[in-house]
């Protein structure tokens, strides 16, 4: 590709909470709803049900519906499924890697890599879901900035997904100082994104480095999607090269 075209993408963080809604019914249809209404090329999603004993899990549901590819990193064991991140892509995946997050006793966490070839771009994309104790996520925080940063790996950056942080706390204060972040308040009146029904918590954010611009950022706040699950989808479009 020319170094003087730019590629656009639409890419969305999504914490799907075992695809149960605030209904109590759990229906990966619904999320897959949510996201084809969406239109993202990309999406990051947390809180993902995978493979179990009883056969195939969400995350393969969920991307049958949609036509999309996906991978996933499971953090830990619901109920004899796997449990974790997933991405979902409808553009070529050329690299998945994974980073364990976990800190002490507190819940296993991981971060998932995923190198999506976007029209001869390489974009990395990071997929995170941060522990609910402070002192942990700042351990967490510390670590992904380290990883995210790491001089051998260049092109394009996005991290995104569920930062449990809702106050300008030690993970903005770290990734800031690495990294560019998406003032939400730039682009939308309504920023906050849990619970979804009601949201008064801005937990899920955007972080990102390298040759790209955010061009836009949404808060769909359709009856589907703050039903679907506890979490809002915050969709970003973005523009490479």
């Amino acid at each position: 590709m020319t170094s003087g075209v730019r590629s656009p993408v639409r890419i969305a963080t999504y914490n799907i909470h075992r695809s149960r809604g605030l209904d109590g019914r759990t229906r990966p249809d619904r999320i897959a709803a949510v996201i084809r209404a969406i239109d993202a090329d990309i999406v990051a999603m947390q809180e993902v049900v995978g493979a179990g004993p009883r056969g195939g899990g969400h995350a393969e549901e969920i991307g049958a519906a949609l036509g999309m590819g996906w991978v996933m990193a499971p953090a830990r064991q619901w109920r004899g499924h796997h449990f974790g991140n997933a991405v979902l892509s409808r553009l070529p995946i050329t690299a998945h890697l994974e980073h364990d997050l976990s800190w002490k006793t507190c819940e296993p966490r991981r971060m998932q890599r995923v190198d999506v070839s976007v029209a001869g771009h390489t974009l990395h994309v990071y997929n995170v879901h941060l522990g609910t104790a402070i002192l942990e996520r700042r351990h967490q925080a510390e670590r992904l900035a380290a990883i995210v940063c790491d001089r051998h790996t260049i092109g394009p950056k996005l991290v995104l997904g569920d930062f449990n942080e809702w106050m300008r706390g030690l993970v903005t204060k770290t990734l800031s100082e690495k990294l560019n972040s998406v003032d939400l308040r730039n682009h939308l009146q309504r920023r906050r994104t849990y619970p979804g029904l009601f949201p008064v918590l801005h937990l899920d954010h955007i972080y990102y480095a390298g040759r790209l611009e955010i061009t836009g950022i949404e808060l769909p706040r359709t009856r589907l999607a703050l039903v679907a699950s506890d979490h809002l989808p915050l969709v970003a479009d973005v523009t490479l090269g």
